[in-house]
């Protein structure tokens, strides 16, 4: 019989699950004793990266005979990697297992386009050929454009590219205003600018190749912007991190090194560092992933997934240490955030965040309480004192709506700097859990914000996660497992019921979850939902014992590392994280052994 379609949970076969996978996750650590994760590779990363080191070496004096001869390597193994991943309908996905879209396709058409003659392969014309078929079809630069609105973060750096790889008139690319750069930092929330706070190296560089190419578009800007280049690359000097990788991520780098070499600055010290990053970050597939990893956040999502048997078996005093280390103690010189906060990667390109900045303080506190009678009365006081900053520093961070943006306070234009109702849980979870009474005001304030964002049906959309198969790409399944969690620490039992409600009518006939009804069911989906609805419901209630279960049968026929690409990276870019899976689903089945063993 099914496991899936049992009537109860089998405590001797849901303890041997959560055991393997508790041992899976284990076996994933970096040798230093923390994650460092997987995300998947990306055909959009490989063909930013790919342009980027075609255009350096056609203009570049910088690069050396065995430089020359490394680009030009890692360009025709790029190619072979595209060429591999093209989906059935001619376009390309943002991973090996996302379905076609038009930013993707009309990317790998400008690189395979441009890149040809440095492939070998004859299907090369075969490819580009179908490619170009479905970048028509799906409307081309309009549908670009129509698909990010009036954010420009993502299309205009597309077109970018695009022109660069002349397959698009630079008329169609929009002038970014890089001039605004050299105003103080602090003016520019005010500045209403068109793309998101963390996107400055992207306005500085496409502003300026598309000056370079158009001088003269908006004539009366143009003795302004003349004035401007000098101040706005060495604002871009001081901003890029010390290994060449802006945010840790190939398709900021790979747009900034390819503007500054089209305008004539291939050898500008930007460029020396974007091409050593990009060389060092490219896979032995010829692929680049979209970042170099998220090692601080799946670092904190597995402490936090984790039981006091796991936490036995890994290094607590390591990880208190590295946590510690990774909290920006000065004010950052890219975001100007305040210190305090916590940023994705451990790597000189992150930024601190209103999602890694709770994440970290939930760990900390839980390795602290498990490890408390360990600890010296110095580390205890060091650690109390950390979650404390981290504290204020998300409090500093609250917007007006109540709500908590990603990285900057204030900026509120476009979608990935306004507030989220996933970030604002996270948030209201870490506060509630270091000082409720010290942080009454920013909880309340934080739970009005998403009382009054939910849908109609009880639920909350998130900003970070989708579903590539649900009307607009939305998940309303994570988002409103986000939530709940965020509303046991802080009840509101009659929204807390229709959420509940909403989740379990969510649930497929398999007895998974998907990103809404109908769509199938994925190990992560499915796991959020169980490890929220198990904070209100008993084990033994049928949509949880079919879900567990379901669990259960993905464990038992080894199909629970099999990952989907529920991940947004900024400007709706797909990817997937090998350990999402694994820490998901942790954390559900310690929330179900706990409540069926009685511990």
């Amino acid at each position: 019989m099914n496991s899936t379609n049992s009537a109860t949970i089998h405590p001797e076969r849901l303890s041997s699950a959560r055991d393997r996978v508790a041992e899976l996750l284990l076996a994933q650590r970096h040798s230093a004793g923390h994650w460092e994760g997987e995300l998947s590779s990306s055909p959009l990363s490989t063909a930013t990266a790919c342009l980027a080191f075609k255009v350096v070496l056609e203009h570049a004096s910088f690069l050396t005979v065995e430089q020359r001869q490394q680009t030009s390597q890692a360009i025709n193994s790029a190619i072979d990697y595209l060429l591999k991943l093209q989906n059935p309908d001619g376009g390309f996905g943002d991973t090996s297992l996302s379905i076609s879209n038009i930013s993707t396709s009309m990317l790998c058409s400008g690189t395979l386009q441009a890149c040809k003659s440095f492939c070998e392969s004859a299907s090369i014309n075969l490819v580009i050929e179908k490619l170009e078929h479905y970048v028509t079809k799906s409307g081309g630069v309009q549908a670009v454009v129509k698909r990010y609105g009036k954010d420009k973060t993502f299309s205009v750096p597309i077109l970018t590219h695009c022109a660069i790889a002349g397959i698009v008139d630079w008329k169609q690319v929009s002038q970014l205003p890089f001039e605004l750069s050299c105003f103080p930092a602090e003016m520019y929330a005010a500045m209403s600018l068109p793309v998101v706070s963390y996107a400055l190296p992207a306005l500085i560089a496409i502003g300026n190749v598309k000056f370079h190419k158009s001088p003269y578009t908006q004539w009366w800007m143009t003795p302004f912007r003349i004035m401007a280049v000098g101040p706005s690359l060495k604002k871009l000097i001081s901003i890029q991190p010390e290994n060449g990788g802006f945010l840790e991520a190939t398709p900021l780098t790979s747009f900034v090194t390819m503007s500054l070499a089209s305008a004539k600055l291939a050898d500008h010290p930007v460029v020396i560092k974007g091409m050593e990053f990009l060389l060092k970050s490219q896979r032995p597939d010829g692929s680049w992933a979209i970042d170099t990893n998220l090692a601080t956040w799946v670092t904190t999502l597995s402490i936090n997934s984790m039981s006091h048997s796991d936490l036995e078996k890994v290094d607590v005093p390591y990880l208190i240490d590295w946590l510690l280390n990774q909290q920006y103690k000065t004010k950052h010189p890219y975001t100007n955030a305040a210190p305090g906060g916590w940023a994705w990667t451990n790597l000189p390109g992150g930024v601190p965040d209103a999602d890694d900045t709770p994440g970290a303080m939930l760990a900390l506190i839980k390795l602290r309480d498990y490890y408390r009678e360990k600890l010296s009365p110095a580390k205890q006081q060091q650690i109390v004192e950390a979650i404390h900053l981290g504290g204020l520093w998300l409090t500093g961070l609250q917007n007006s709506d109540g709500g908590f943006p990603t990285f900057c306070r204030g900026w509120g234009n476009l979608p990935f700097d306004r507030s989220a109702n996933d970030i604002t849980a996270h948030c209201i979870r870490a506060l509630d859990q270091t000082n409720p009474e010290k942080f009454k005001t920013a909880i309340t304030r934080g739970v009005k914000y998403l009382v009054s964002n939910r849908k109609s049906d009880g639920s909350w959309l998130p900003l970070w996660f989708g579903n590539q198969f649900n009307h607009a790409d939305e998940n309303p399944v994570f988002g409103t497992a986000r939530v709940l969690k965020a509303f046991k620490e802080v009840p509101e039992s009659a929204i807390t019921q229709q959420a509940v409600g909403y989740l379990l009518s969510q649930q497929n006939e398999d007895g998974g979850w998907g990103g809404a009804k109908y769509i199938e069911s994925s190990v992560e989906e499915t796991a959020l939902a169980c490890d929220a609805l198990l904070e209100f419901l008993p084990v033994n209630e049928p949509h949880l014992v079919r879900g567990i279960n379901w669990l259960i049968e993905q464990i038992t026929n080894d199909n629970i590392e099999r990952v989907t690409p529920i991940g947004f990276y900024f400007a709706k870019l797909w990817y997937y994280e090998k350990l999402y899976p694994l820490i998901f689903t942790l954390g559900a089945l310690n929330q179900g052994t706990n409540k069926v063993f009685g511990s």
